[in-house]
């Protein structure tokens, strides 16, 4: 099973709203063309810092201004857009390192809780290949805790009448799935809804892309950073995918003082 990331929400610029306040202003604003929305909220944040409209507004295009920016280390205006991503095909293990950015992050995870588990799928990793010995034991582990959990949550369906007497019917099958969750591996296949925003991905991209022991965060990485320099290329040009010599993708970040040399 392959990593999957599918772009579902990102931040609308009202633009209309942003031009009635420079009106008010009495200011006007040479906007670049071509560009992403996310783009533009970014360059109009970062110029009512600065009022720098007009006779004020410097030559720089859009990429540039936020080039500059980025160079400055005045990353606040990127905070305000962000994108919701739906990712599939990742591991628990995974997302257990995923969820400890708590800054500019938030998280919704598919429930081993509420939902049952019978059919789960596991995430296996493509570094067992060059070890058959050690990937046939992990198709053996993970194939026994997905028979020890259906056994556990056939038994304990059975038993309802006596471990069920103080809870509903809701809280009863979250009981026993909670009883049963626990023998499943952390290579278990799970789904997580993701929102955050420009600087807090940038960070996570430097610190987890570039990672070369944690293949499964890299792949991850590549992929939110494939959609992110679509969407808003001047944000995130400065990030660069590379492989490394098994073929893994891996994330690189390049100063842009350096990028300009």
């Amino acid at each position: 099973m392959s990593i999957s990331v599918h772009l579902i929400g990102r931040t609308q610029f009202c633009v209309e709203e942003y031009l009635s306040f420079l009106r008010s202003q009495k200011a006007s604003w040479r906007r670049s063309r071509q560009v992403t929305q996310a783009e533009e909220i970014v360059e109009a944040a970062g110029r009512v810092c600065y009022m720098s409209f007009g006779k004020a507004q410097s030559p720089r295009t859009n990429a540039e201004y936020i080039q500059n920016l980025i160079q400055m280390g005045h990353e606040s205006v990127l905070e305000h857009v962000n994108w919701t991503f739906l990712l599939t095909g990742i591991s628990r293990a995974c997302t257990h390192q995923l969820v400890r950015h708590r800054v500019g992050f938030s998280f919704s995870q598919l429930s081993q809780q509420y939902h049952d588990e019978i059919d789960a799928e596991f995430i296996e990793p493509s570094a067992l290949n060059l070890s058959p010995d050690a990937q046939i034991v992990w198709k053996k582990a993970v194939k026994t805790a997905k028979a020890a959990y259906c056994k556990i949550m056939q038994s304990l369906k059975q038993l309802e009448d006596k471990v069920g007497k103080d809870l509903n019917k809701m809280e009863l099958r979250r009981a026993i799935r909670s009883i049963a969750r626990s023998i499943l591996p952390n290579a278990t296949e799970t789904k997580i809804v993701m929102t955050a925003n420009a600087r807090a991905l940038r960070y996570f991209l430097k610190t987890r892309g570039s990672i070369p022991g944690d293949e499964e965060m890299r792949r991850m990485a590549s992929e939110l950073l494939k959609q992110l320099q679509k969407d808003a290329p001047s944000i995130f040009s400065d990030f660069r995918i590379n492989m490394l010599s098994d073929g893994s993708p891996i994330v690189t970040w390049h100063k842009l003082v350096e990028m300009t040399k």
